[in-house]
């Protein structure tokens, strides 16, 4: 049908203009979705009724309280369960009962607390919701003192100054929870003391060959060569092996006197065997490369360079500080200790001197 037979019957003074549908054409294509504006506000019963506020907000009180007994109950797992225990919990199955224990109740006191944030705001917070238009990134002084009127009126809404329960509650849950990983520091064990300043070795403590468990003469380290010892005593089946040989791994080497530079390391050798920590002083690792044309030992882990012709003093690397030596002598044929080492072995600590 033609546009004619279309308006055929309509009055003409009733169409519109094309002003008119030229306008309304470019205010669709500017804004091709109306507005729809914010529903109405439905009121929650908590905000007519007191007594379901008032329900509300002990349920929330409760929820940070679990959470306060279940920091209780981490802090007692991780002292009572002992730490080899092992449950069977279905469906994970064998599992380590402390593990569990610490999981469990940690998770609890940690969803509490967030669950009796989220019904809080939920049903005791206001729900209104506000419109604002959009503004520039660098707020306006007006716009910064509605800012701060908001968060004034907000914080009036939610109740946090009237509710002390609520807000008591809640001070106790998040003050208790830090305290799991206070009780965590413990797995750093008790305080060193003295031991990192004491090792196995002491006057007549003879050098024992690491590899075949004999005591060390001086004929047994040829020159050039590099021997690993520990004092005697120490078994490779002990107990505590792997921390003491952590602290009394030796080298021994072979040096002809005249290549020797310092006049202590001279002193507290035999016959140019020297004795020397094993332990890096970077960060402890085990030395084991030697150049017997230069007497440089290098740390494999960062490269640290050690020269046991001249004190052990570092030639490269980060190591903070020459390696120990100990004072070695011979009684009996065997080598032997003279003293224990005076200065702490291995790497760099903060009371150090």
């Amino acid at each position: 049908m033609s546009e004619t037979g279309r308006h055929a019957d309509v009055p003409e003074e009733t169409l519109p203009s094309e002003r008119e549908t030229a306008h309304v054409s470019v205010e669709k294509a500017e804004n091709p979705f109306a507005d729809p504006g914010l529903p109405p506000h439905e009121h929650r019963i908590q905000d007519i009724d007191e007594r379901a506020a008032k329900r509300s907000e002990r349920v929330v009180a409760l929820q940070f309280l679990v959470s306060m007994l279940a920091t209780v109950a981490f802090i007692a797992s991780y002292v009572a369960v002992p730490v080899d225990k092992i449950v069977y919990i279905w469906p994970i199955g064998h599992i380590s009962a402390l593990n569990f224990a610490l999981g469990l109740s940690l998770g609890v006191a940690l969803f509490c607390i967030g669950a009796g944030a989220v019904h809080w705001a939920r049903t005791l917070m206001s729900d209104v919701e506000v419109a604002d238009e959009r503004h520039p990134i660098e707020a306006e002084p007006e716009v910064k003192a509605k800012v701060m009127e908001d968060f004034a009126q907000g914080a009036k809404e939610s109740g946090f100054g009237r509710r002390k329960l609520v807000r008591n509650t809640l001070f106790g849950a998040l003050a208790m929870v830090p305290l799991s990983g206070v009780v965590l520091l413990r797995d750093l064990g008790p305080l060193p003391g003295t031991k990192l300043r004491t090792t196995g070795w002491k006057r007549g403590v003879r050098l024992v060959n690491q590899s075949t468990n004999l005591p060390l003469r001086p004929e047994d380290i040829a020159v050039g060569s590099l021997t690993f010892a520990k004092p005697e005593g120490l078994e490779d089946d002990a107990e505590d092996f792997n921390v003491q040989i952590a602290k009394d791994a030796l080298m021994i080497v072979r040096i002809k006197p005249e290549d020797i530079k310092d006049k202590q390391e001279l002193s507290w050798s035999y016959d140019g065997i020297v004795a020397y920590s094993k332990i890096c002083t970077h960060v402890g690792c085990p030395i084991s490369l030697y150049e017997q044309q230069t007497h440089h030992v290098l740390c494999p882990c960062h490269q640290s360079t050690f020269d046991l012709s001249d004190g052990g003093r570092v030639i490269f690397g980060p190591a903070g500080h020459a390696l120990p030596q100990l004072h070695i002598m011979v009684k009996d044929g065997f080598l032997e200790a003279a003293s224990g080492f005076e200065e702490p072995v291995g790497p760099s600590f903060w009371e150090r001197g």
